[in-house]
């Protein structure tokens, strides 16, 4: 019988997985506002169900995964507006992709919508203890 935490890391597994699946193929044959704002929203979740995939305990504050996740996701955009891949002579294809090369405002804001999702679950899964 699965313990309660093999239960949740199976879940967030799970979610991981079908959410790659759906950023890869964003990333395949998505145009328009898909591949430009639904990508970056589901990206932090991505990033979300991966460390809970590792990590199914919560921490004291249900605010804390998901902040720092946020943070995370906004440094890495601003690593985008210096110019990371370039200054450092990234020319790796795959890896430009993941890091981003191209600044934009807009993907701040799909960040800050795609991480409200993880405040609720984290916010809920905190009063349920």
């Amino acid at each position: 019988m699965m313990n309660t935490n093999s239960n949740k890391r199976l879940i967030y597994g799970l979610a991981s997985l079908i959410l790659l699946g759906i950023e890869i193929l964003i990333g395949l044959y998505a145009h328009g506002w898909v591949r430009s704002y639904l990508g970056d929203v589901l990206v932090v979740i991505l990033l979300y169900t991966l460390y809970r995939t590792i990590s199914p305990d919560r921490p004291a504050k249900w605010f804390v995964l998901p902040t720092v996740i946020l943070i995370f996701s906004f440094a890495v955009e601003f690593l985008q507006l210096w110019g990371f891949c370039d200054r450092f002579g990234i020319t790796n294809k795959l890896l430009r992709i993941i890091i981003g090369t191209g600044f934009s405002y807009i993907d701040l804001i799909s960040y800050a919508v795609g991480i409200i999702p993880c405040y609720i679950i984290e916010f809920v899964s905190k009063k349920q203890i």
